[in-house]
């Protein structure tokens, strides 16, 4: 089943998709204009190369005027003209220093050598020159302005991109909230009734046992509405041993779960103190352990386990034998809307990780999973010396 996310990210690759199209179609013409410049450059070289050689070999009458005003028009293509020996004849629109002249150009022309922009003139049929010459300052500039703008494009695409994000995320946060605080405040009245009703029964001599059970439900929907009234507000979070809230919360799975499933403790004898708040964390344990049993299609093994690292934190793993999910949805489930449940609105895994890492400041994660084999679920909580 799709969730809301995926379509949502299907959406925005579309985008990204798109835009990478536009961005690819602009730096083609870019290039394409870049590169006709530099034709255009070429050519303009190539006269003035022409001139160069009519002025240094032709005795006849020639245009003086008209080749001094070529050589003349060129005031932003770096040249230099050199000899067989590479000796320099002359240059144009290079800056030379005071001092070490003779070197810097030497050490110029090995630069225009090694860009392969050389034009050959023939002298007589034993003698030539050679002209290098350096693209134009304009056309360096239009050579790095399209990956300019691709940068200031992509910063610009990715500040979107987070401030829609948090925008949404905002806004995700507020619907939970006022949903979670909603259902809290809706259980409270009917809830009030049957603590009520459980009263009256008691004065009317009604069998205790039916009473007791009834009594356990009773205060079981007043932890739920205590969970749903935290969600939004800061709980209190108090240092505490996990050990009994890992025993409470899968106590109470797996006394309302089918036979069919086995539900173990691998607990520590000596306390693990953390900072905790037990009703919300007791929800962490009981959502994962309720995920694993649909996994399981209700009939499988749920391991619950505790172990402390050298480095003072402790680790609870929720283990199942159920169908397994993919490594590609291991950052997807802890998203809004994913569920691959026909009924829920696939919050369960979202909440989950919020009370884990917002809350407690832990971490929660997949830790493996194998198709058809099972999942491990992992949370590191930091323990409190």
């Amino acid at each position: 089943m799709s969730s809301i996310y995926d379509k949502q990210l299907k959406g925005t690759l579309l985008i990204v998709s798109i835009s990478v199209i536009l961005v690819a179609i602009f730096l083609y013409f870019s290039h394409k204009l870049v590169d006709e410049l530099s034709s255009e450059e070429r050519t303009k070289i190539e006269i003035w190369a022409e001139s160069m050689r009519i002025l240094s070999t032709e005795s006849g009458e020639v245009e003086i005027p008209l080749i001094l005003k070529v050589l003349q028009s060129n005031h932003t293509i770096p040249v230099v003209l050199v000899d067989e020996q590479d000796v320099v004849q002359t240059y144009k629109n290079i800056e030379i220093p005071s001092h070490d002249s003779i070197d810097f150009l030497a050490h110029e022309v090995q630069k225009l050598k090694a860009k392969n922009n050389k034009i050959v003139i023939p002298l007589s049929e034993s003698t030539y020159q050679y002209l290098y010459y350096d693209d134009s300052t304009l056309l360096k500039k239009l050579s790095y302005y399209p990956y300019i703008q691709l940068s200031v494009m992509s910063v610009f695409l990715l500040v979107v991109f987070f401030a829609l994000r948090g925008a949404k995320r905002a806004e995700q946060n507020q619907l939970w909230v006022g949903l979670s605080k909603e259902t809290a405040h809706q259980l409270g009245t009917p809830i009030s009734s049957l603590m009520a009703w459980t009263e009256l029964l008691k004065m009317k001599n009604v069998e205790p046992a039916l009473l007791n059970d009834m009594s356990k439900d009773v205060n079981r929907l007043k932890i739920i509405a205590e969970r749903f009234s935290k969600i939004g507000s800061k709980p209190e979070i108090i240092p505490i041993d996990i050990v009994p809230t890992l025993q409470q919360a899968t106590a109470y799975i797996a006394k309302r779960t089918s036979a069919k499933v086995i539900v173990n403790t691998e607990l520590p004898d000596e306390a693990v103190i953390v900072k905790l708040c037990v009703p919300l964390f007791e929800w962490v344990v009981e959502n994962l352990c309720k995920n694993a049993i649909d996994a399981m299609d209700g009939m499988g093994n749920i391991t619950i386990s505790l172990k402390t690292t050298i480095d003072d934190f402790a680790i609870i793993e929720v283990a199942d034998t159920g169908k397994g999910i993919p490594k590609s949805k291991f950052s997807t489930i802890f998203r809004p809307g994913y569920t691959t449940k026909s009924r829920g609105w696939g919050l369960g895994l979202t909440l989950v990780k919020r009370i884990v890492e917002e809350y407690h400041e832990g971490k929660i994660f997949v830790k493996s999973s194998e198709i058809n084999k099972g999942t491990i679920f992992r949370i590191e909580l930091k323990i409190i010396n």
